[in-house]
């Protein structure tokens, strides 16, 4: 068969964009007729199993622009509410070809067919805004440093000077599961009975994600225990559990939130000619279901490009994205998904918030863990300073005019700058 076809016009079909670099020898027709073919019904050699009825699967290389390359596939190809298949499909053996020197899926449109075959996330941004009482302005969070090594006392004590000091959210880091000097069973029952007395002493809702990340059945078991001792969000490590633990966790949520870390993600996004972007990786965690998920930042200590980080933002958060040529985005309707929200975290510190939202807006949560546990005065006078700074801009003031009168804020800009 052959796959190219310039003049197909996709309509109901799965899309992907590649950015494909063929050795040398190879043409970019060539390489794109094997990625689509290896990608769906073709293989190495013409077999005599092939029937005629198979012809209208084949899929479609609709644009090739320099090194990118747009495919069209069938949606008959894909098992609805499957996002391992697809994966297995479009991002399967594809990496291993000798043909191909370089290749990177940059972004993947989904069909209405495979859209509504998922549940997508059950609170997404407004949902998880009426939860915390908190209509419009970002939200403030932290992780619990250090990330290892704390006993469940301590752990406890610290989330709840970070809820006292303005926190709305606290939540462990990816690697904090059940060790045996902070098991998940004492640490939920301890942090979530500080979560109520913060609310108590504050009057505001407040929020703790501890991590389930684990074998499946025991992060369901992990599940029923927060729900059973009145947590309302879980947090997951969706990349390391896999997309089918996640779409297990998901349908069996019992009404939790989850929020997504995205440990190891860089292991496959970051090299801009390999891999796949964490635009796609995102898109797929909205469709399977997550409420919130780590998108990076354009400042602080992580990797990421100002207009990447804009393209996930919009790819989790809109309703209708139109395409973008320049940015190799694709054209995606949601239609009923919900948004996610997106999670600012690495490196970030009250100096760091007006650049995020002129970046990226109010529909942020902006997660701080050195900069608000490393405050000059600890940690409540942190997160002190992360809500001061949150407020100044939405008060349309300047950190450095606002911390004249706001000593907490003025401490932490001394300690880290602008």
């Amino acid at each position: 068969m052959g796959y190219i076809d310039l003049k197909y016009e996709p309509r109901k079909d799965l899309v992907c964009e590649f950015y494909i670099e063929p050795n040398r020898g190879n043409t970019i027709r060539d390489a794109a007729e094997q990625v689509a073919g290896e990608s769906s019904v073709g293989t190495w050699t013409e077999v005599h199993t092939n029937k005629p009825y198979m012809k209208k699967l084949a899929p479609k290389v609709f644009s090739i622009n320099g090194n990118f390359v747009k495919i069209a596939y069938s949606c008959d190809l894909f098992e609805p509410g499957n996002v391992p298949q697809i994966l297995s499909s479009v991002a399967g053996n594809i990496f291993g070809m000798k043909l191909i020197n370089h290749l990177k899926l940059y972004d993947i449109s989904l069909p209405e067919e495979i859209v509504k075959s998922f549940q997508g996330p059950k609170y997404g941004v407004r949902g998880v805004r009426e939860l915390l009482k908190v209509p419009d302005r970002p939200l403030v969070g932290t992780i619990i440093k250090p990330k290892l090594g704390l006993r469940t006392a301590d752990h406890a004590k610290v989330a709840y000077d970070a809820w006292y000091g303005g926190c709305d959210i606290v939540k462990d880091d990816e690697n904090l599961t059940s060790q045996r000097f902070n098991p998940f069973g004492e640490r939920v029952a301890d942090t979530l009975n500080m979560r109520d007395k913060a609310e108590y002493d504050t009057g505001e809702k407040k929020v703790y994600m501890p991590n389930i990340t684990a074998e499946c059945d025991e992060m369901l078991e992990r599940l029923d225990h927060v729900k059973s001792h009145g947590g309302r969000y879980v947090m997951i490590d969706v990349l390391t559990c896999g997309f089918s633990a996640l779409q297990t966790v998901r349908k069996h949520s019992k009404g939790l939130v989850i929020h997504a870390h995205r440990a190891m993600h860089a292991a496959v996004t970051r090299d801009p000619k390999h891999g796949i972007s964490m635009l796609v990786l995102a898109k797929l965690c909205r469709l399977i279901g997550v409420d919130q998920i780590h998108i990076g930042t354009v400042v602080g200590k992580m990797h990421g490009e100002r207009q990447e980080v804009e393209n996930i933002r919009q790819g989790i958060e809109g309703m209708s994205v139109k395409k973008d040529l320049v940015e190799h985005v694709l054209e995606q309707r949601w239609y009923d998904i919900k948004p996610t929200f997106a999670v600012c975290s690495g490196g970030l510190h009250p100096g760091h918030v007006p650049k995020l939202m002129e970046y990226l807006g109010r529909n942020i949560i902006i997660q701080m863990g050195g900069g608000i546990h490393g405050h000059p005065e600890g940690t409540r006078t942190g997160a002190k300073a992360a809500r001061q700074a949150v407020s100044a801009v939405m008060q349309k003031k300047s950190l450095e005019e606002y911390s004249k009168t706001h000593r907490e804020l003025r401490l932490a800009l001394k300690e880290w700058g602008y």
